[in-house]
């Protein structure tokens, strides 16, 4: 009886869907919908300086994918959901994001510099559960959404892979470890 019972009870462990995943308390769908489509949760990673814990983030993609490689070629919609644990001003933020500009798209254009500079005016100050929503969508370009309102939409799938290799790229701000959560590895 017992014997039947943890089968059935594997059984069902293996149909249900999984609920996501959950990292310093912060829970993340396994599944979001965007235009239609579904995608999945990657990875989660953890964002540290020094000893602080600043941000959770997650990775969304129409089919689980290790290479980074892989991901930043694809002409398809992904999503990267922040969530910080801690207050930063948006000149740390913003700092960040021209790091990754530098360290990630070596040789970089004016115009892809001027899209950075027009994401640096959508950053605020980020409070301890505050959320940053980068959705980008072929064709369209990537949705800033910062706090639940939405800052603009930056054209160009350029601007995508170089924002985007901020946190998967050869040099990762947040650390190779960091990269390796997102990707699943």
């Amino acid at each position: 009886m017992i014997k039947k019972l943890i089968l059935v009870f594997l059984a069902v462990m293996l149909v249900l869907p999984m609920a996501g995943g959950v990292l310093k308390g912060v829970k993340m769908d396994d599944s979001i919908t965007i235009d239609g489509k579904t995608l999945l949760l990657n990875g989660m990673a953890l964002r540290k300086k020094v000893i602080f814990k600043v941000y959770v983030a997650g990775l969304y993609l129409p089919a689980k994918e290790k290479s980074a490689e892989k991901i930043l070629g694809a002409d398809t919609c992904r999503v990267t959901v922040m969530h910080f644990l801690r207050s930063v001003g948006a000149g740390k933020i913003n700092g960040a994001w021209y790091d990754g500009l530098e360290d990630n798209t070596p040789g970089h254009s004016k115009e892809l510099k001027a899209k950075f500079d027009t994401l640096a005016k959508y950053m605020e100050k980020m409070k301890k559960g505050g959320k940053i929503v980068f959705t980008y969508l072929p064709e369209k370009g990537t949705i800033v959404k910062v706090n639940g309102k939405v800052k603009g939409t930056i054209e160009g799938k350029d601007f995508a892979d170089s924002l985007f290799s901020c946190w998967i790229g050869k040099k990762p701000g947040p650390g190779k470890s960091f990269k390796e959560d997102l990707l699943g590895l």
